[in-house]
């Protein structure tokens, strides 16, 4: 085999491996939004007031997702430092411990602890993705195959939200579901420890230039930086930079919100069964995978300002829905209810894909993508913890109509830095070659 077919063969097999165990981390994290409302029937059996149980297990998420953030800021730090590869199979692994432990549990205390533990070590699996694809593909590519790879997350998230639904279809209860899901991440993480590898050169092949129009300049293509500190200062020097991390401050929590809480809403207010209501909770990562698809063809169609276009016009139509669905009694007409929280899901996710993916090489390269992926995600996890003790009590003084109408305002906060963002590409200077001569736009862009 020449070397060029060699290196497309672990290219597209190192997208297979990634795309397939990232998609294994949602069997351990959407598991407990598919088994809340489970979990609140055993603990009102218990004698815990209803409400209260939301409240605590709210709480519960609200923890998990600070941890998350908490170790993202970490995370992009110690992989660039470290290497995708060892801290990507960390990650998975210890979501395997961790979900088999959260089955011990029967107190809050046990599920908040284990929970926190499960996602402050899940943190380090997405900045080990980013750094092995900013390693294994050119800049050329880094939008087709961060597209992807973004799928891993969210038709991964669809078909273990569908697959865990059947399982409780069957009678197995949720105890059950995190076992099985556990196991099927353990096989999932020995094929990548097999055979997934760090680099091109691990395997005598070229590895591919970075992007020209990262932060670090010529630096960028140097995927070993010897501190973390003056990774930092580059991103702390940026405005594109913290425009992307206002950006992800709101996308993250209206996406965090609704993958805890959709079950509940299907089986509280639409009255659907707690098994249909984990099936449909699957429509809104399937819809958003479609729509990281048609997001990519779209920043491809309109060059380097595709992206931000597609993020301002996905954040002001996302709070337009989020008003009719506000505005709107769905008792005795679920479905209505199902399409308007998919369409929710299609117009948020493509535009929340670019954010810790494309962006995020484009910013940092080789050298500190991992970085810049780990501070956005954190950022945005921030704001992501206030979707679960905060929707628990917004839920309950004001129904799910002040949830929704308080998630349309944070819509339409995020529309306003998207502008602001369109308008700082609008403005940059154009990149210039080797020659010193601006490039087209179709050369400069990394996602063509």
């Amino acid at each position: 085999m020449s070397r060029p077919r060699k290196l497309r063969f672990w290219q597209i097999a190192t997208i297979i491996l990634l795309v397939m165990g990232y998609a294994g981390f949602y069997l351990c994290r959407s598991n407990l939004s598919v088994a809340m409302p489970l979990i609140i029937d055993e603990l009102a059996a218990r004698g815990v007031d209803r409400g209260a149980a939301k409240n605590q297990l709210g709480l519960i998420i609200s923890l998990g997702t600070l941890g998350y953030a908490i170790g993202k800021f970490a995370a992009g730090g110690l992989v660039d430092l470290l290497g995708g590869r060892r801290n990507y199979l960390v990650g998975m692994g210890g979501a395997v411990v961790c979900t088999m432990l959260f089955t011990l549990g029967g107190s809050i205390p046990i599920f908040s602890l284990v929970w926190f533990s499960n996602r402050l070590i899940q943190s380090i699996g997405w900045p080990g993705m980013i750094k092995i694809v900013s390693r294994w593909f050119s800049h050329r590519r880094y939008g087709a195959v961060m597209g992807v790879v973004s799928l891993s997350f969210l038709f991964g998230d669809a078909l273990a939200r569908g697959f865990m639904g059947l399982l409780l279809s069957g009678g197995i209860r949720w105890r059950g579901v995190f076992w099985i899901a556990g196991s099927i991440v353990g096989g999932l993480w020995l094929a990548s420890a097999l055979f997934l590898r760090e680099s091109p050169l691990d395997r005598d092949l070229p590895e591919p230039e970075t992007t020209p129009a990262n932060l670090f300049g010529s630096d960028g293509g140097d995927p070993n930086p010897t501190a973390f500190g003056p990774l930092l200062a580059t991103f702390a020097r940026s405005r594109l930079f913290w425009m992307v991390c206002v950006l992800s401050l709101g996308m993250t929590l209206l996406r965090e919100t609704f993958n805890a809480w959709i079950p509940t809403f299907f089986v509280e207010d639409l009255g659907l069964t707690k098994a249909q209501a984990a099936r449909a909770s699957a429509l809104f990562p399937l819809f958003g995978g479609f729509s990281v698809m048609i997001a990519g063809l779209l920043g491809d169609w309109f060059g380097r300002k595709g992206r931000a276009t597609v993020m301002l016009a996905g954040m002001m139509l996302c709070g337009l829905v989020l008003g009719i669905l506000a505005a709107g009694d769905y008792r005795g007409r679920p479905n209505d209810g199902v399409i308007l929280i998919t369409v929710v899901g299609f117009l948020l996710i493509g535009p929340y894909a670019y954010l810790a993916g494309a962006i995020s090489l484009d910013l940092g390269g080789k050298r500190a993508g991992a970085t810049a992926s780990g501070l956005i995600d954190g950022v945005g996890y921030l704001g992501g913890v206030f979707s679960g003790l905060a929707t628990a009590q917004v839920q309950g003084r004001y129904g799910w109509s002040g949830v929704f109408s308080a998630l349309a305002a944070v819509a339409f906060l995020t529309s306003l830095a998207a502008a602001v963002f369109l308008a700082d590409v609008l403005l940059a200077p154009p990149i210039l070659n080797t020659s010193g001569e601006p490039m087209p736009d179709d050369e400069s862009r990394s996602d063509s």
